[in-house]
């Protein structure tokens, strides 16, 4: 049995920050995987996921993840199509510096389901004059609801605005219907300067998802208002962003002008 065409078209877990599936591991889900037929399904769906947390984790904790196949079902028929159910179990270790057992600090069960779908797509026709009839791909537009309309209103003038609870002045974000901290329904807005610090971040390695850069360093911002939220670092090398420094918002445009998005430069 080869490796390769397991990690190709069955390997979602081959890949990735955490660790390989090794020796034997491999040989047995791959022999799993060609005795199902699941080498030659050409489409897969995610299902459920459940998450189990031990603890918080800490700055500067060096964590890695063992991936294992649990489970593939029986042959199922459903509306997208027949296939199998395939569980894997992800655990998450915190490396013990000392030499010590590493410490197990959560895991991750994820299903999916690998099938043939009851109705193939039709194949990708050229453009008239020889041109690709492939859609180019944007960045998804925003579910927009009452609540969020004020929102992305100001986003689309220049403006960061914060939603304002008008009887205990909590200012809140995202935008809801009602104040968390009094339940109150009565809201107003307020302008936000702009301006705040990385309360966190995360840089996405993998996967590699158009239309956007990788790696791809995403930032929690804390406004000097007191709110928090989440946007797309601008300005730096993805190893040069520190939590504690200075930003400041950017208003730029995507998808020929038709969506603008606030994005967080850092600042001196």
């Amino acid at each position: 049995m080869e490796i390769a065409p397991f990690v190709q078209h069955y390997g979602l877990w081959a890949v990735g920050v955490g660790t390989f599936l090794e020796g034997e591991s491999v040989l047995l889900a791959a022999a799993a995987a060609a005795a199902h037929g699941l080498l030659h399904l050409p489409a897969v769906v995610a299902v459920n996921t459940e998450l189990d947390f031990k603890r918080y984790l800490r700055m500067d904790e060096r964590l890695y993840y063992t991936s294992t196949i649990t489970d593939i079902s029986e042959e199922k028929a459903t509306g997208l199509g027949v296939g199998y159910f395939v569980t894997q179990m992800q655990t998450y270790y915190s490396v013990n510096e000392a030499g010590g057992a590493d410490e197990c600090v959560g895991s991750m069960m994820f299903r999916l389901f690998k099938f043939k779908p009851t109705h193939a797509p039709k194949p990708i026709e050229e453009a008239k004059g020889g041109a690709s009839a492939v859609p180019k791909i944007g960045r998804s537009t925003p579910g927009i609801s009452p609540d969020t309309q004020f929102w992305w209103d100001g986003v689309n003038q220049g403006k960061l605005m914060i939603q304002r609870c008008k009887s205990c002045q909590t200012l809140r974000h995202p935008p809801g219907p009602a104040c968390p901290e009094c339940q109150s329904f009565e809201w107003d807005e307020v302008q936000s300067k702009g301006q705040g610090h990385i309360y966190s971040f995360v840089v996405m390695h993998y996967p590699e998802v158009p239309p956007f850069d990788h790696p791809n360093p995403i930032g929690l911002i804390e406004l000097d208002e007191g709110t928090r939220l989440v946007g797309q670092l601008l300005g730096l090398k993805p190893n040069e962003y520190q939590i504690g420094q200075r930003v400041q918002v950017e208003f730029n445009t995507f998808n020929d002008g038709t969506l603008t998005l606030p994005q967080w430069r850092v600042v001196a």
